[in-house]
């Protein structure tokens, strides 16, 4: 079998990262069809989303590094078989037992596939070409995102079966893009040679408090998606007025569209400003989204998810390029597996406990909720972007003006040497 090049190699697994996003996004439109058509409550529901990150836990601390050892093609390939399983799961599901079921094959496909793929960007880019890469995924996981909104808005409110069909379009498309994860080439140079075994995630000691700011914004995008993926179809309707699914998907899709253009914003800006700035925004979008109910607003709903988009795409790209800039080589994919751990584990949490207000509260309430308990957490995360990174973005800032930094990623200095490692 011929292999891809490392041009074709690179968007492969930019592919299989986007399928991730999609794969988590995919049942969004139609979970107010469970509810209507099945009964199910906003908490049943939350915990549906939710089985999925909180799955993903344990899968990263267990196999966290395992694409180190096996090579990042096998586990790419086994993330997507489980991916596959999830999504036939959900359509042929009858009842919700189903789909929790799904969502937890879908979870450990991701968590087994999305840290090598997005690894695999970064090895597959041109070097010192790290943060193009860190954006471009955060685009093309935007783009996942896309297409669960769009594709499900259309099928569920055009398409015949449309508490199914959406996910057999899932299925075939997971089933093509591992037909190219075929033809990656099996190892990289970055891979260990040491047989993998159980072990606990590894941050490299000079980087743990830097990891530890880049982890918590990181986090956030997370948070932001526990409101939109889960709730999103439920606030478009009941707050914001839309009654057509394929226009709150459109809504929706603006969330993702702003991820896109935002992510490439990113690539010109420093570590320490994305990060300050996607916690600014991601306080601003819960806010957004509170208003939203109290105008009733469509306008204000895009206006919600259009900031929540850049919140998302700030948080993510500075969370991910600081894992992928202060990680050593042979511990990157773990560095990264630490903050989809600590990003999963924040929304696992949040969704369902959000869910639970809503249930017991009704929408408005639960957003309330939401919006101080996430909004306090953006502060910790604005706060962190102040105390923490500034330092380094002081330090490459003299370091340009002695010429002691590269021209092309000025803030690109090792974390040991900014006095802020951990113990």
């Amino acid at each position: 079998m011929p292999l891809l090049g490392t041009r074709a190699s690179f968007w492969t697994a930019g592919a299989v990262v986007a399928l991730a996003l999609w794969t988590s996004a995919c049942p969004t439109m139609t979970y107010p069809l469970y509810q209507a058509e099945w009964g199910v409550s906003t908490t049943a529901i939350t915990w549906i989303f939710a089985a999925y990150p909180i799955t993903l836990i344990p899968v990263l601390i267990i196999f966290g590094d395992l694409s180190d050892h096996i090579g990042r093609r096998a586990s790419i390939l086994v993330g997507l078989a489980a991916e596959l399983t999830g999504a036939l799961l959900f359509a042929v599901a009858g009842d919700v037992v189903w789909l929790l079921i799904g969502r937890v094959f879908m979870g450990i496909g991701v968590g087994l596939s999305i840290s090598p793929a997005s690894v695999a960007m970064v090895e597959f880019s041109a070097p010192g070409k790290e943060k193009r890469a860190g954006a471009l995924s955060t685009a093309i996981s935007a783009l996942g995102i896309g297409l669960a909104m769009l594709v499900g808005g259309a099928l569920t409110e055009y398409g015949p079966f449309p508490l199914h069909l959406d996910f057999f379009v899932l299925a075939v498309s997971i089933a093509a893009v591992a037909c190219l994860v075929l033809c990656m080439p099996r190892h990289t140079a970055d891979e260990t040679k040491e047989p993998w075994r159980i072990r606990p995630i590894v941050i490299p000691r000079g980087s743990r408090v830097v990891f530890v700011a880049g982890a918590i914004a990181f986090a956030s995008s997370f948070l932001l998606g526990a409101i939109v993926l889960p709730l999103g179809a439920k606030i478009a309707h009941q707050l914001a007025g839309s009654s057509n699914a394929l226009v709150t998907g459109a809504l929706l899709s603006v969330f993702a569209a702003c991820i896109t253009v935002f992510a490439l914003v990113a690539r010109r800006m420093s570590v320490w400003h994305l990060v300050v700035l996607g916690a600014a925004g991601s306080l601003a979008a819960v806010w957004l989204f509170v208003l939203t109910g109290v105008e009733h607003s469509l306008a204000l709903f895009f206006l919600a998810s259009a900031v929540a988009g850049a919140a998302y795409a700030f948080d993510f790209a500075g969370g991910l390029t600081v894992f992928n800039r202060y990680a050593a080589p042979h511990h990157r994919a773990g560095m990264v597996s630490g903050g989809y751990l600590i990003g999963y584990a924040a929304q696992g949490v949040g969704a369902p406990a959000l869910g639970a207000v809503v249930t017991a509260h009704g929408l408005m309430p639960g957003l309330l909720t939401g919006a101080t308990a996430f909004g306090a957490f953006f502060v910790v995360v604005l706060i962190g972007g102040l105390t923490v990174l500034a330092p380094l973005h002081r330090h490459a800032n003299q370091g340009t003006v002695n010429g002691a930094a590269s021209a092309s990623v000025p803030e690109a200095v090792p974390a040991a040497d900014m006095e802020v490692g951990g113990p």
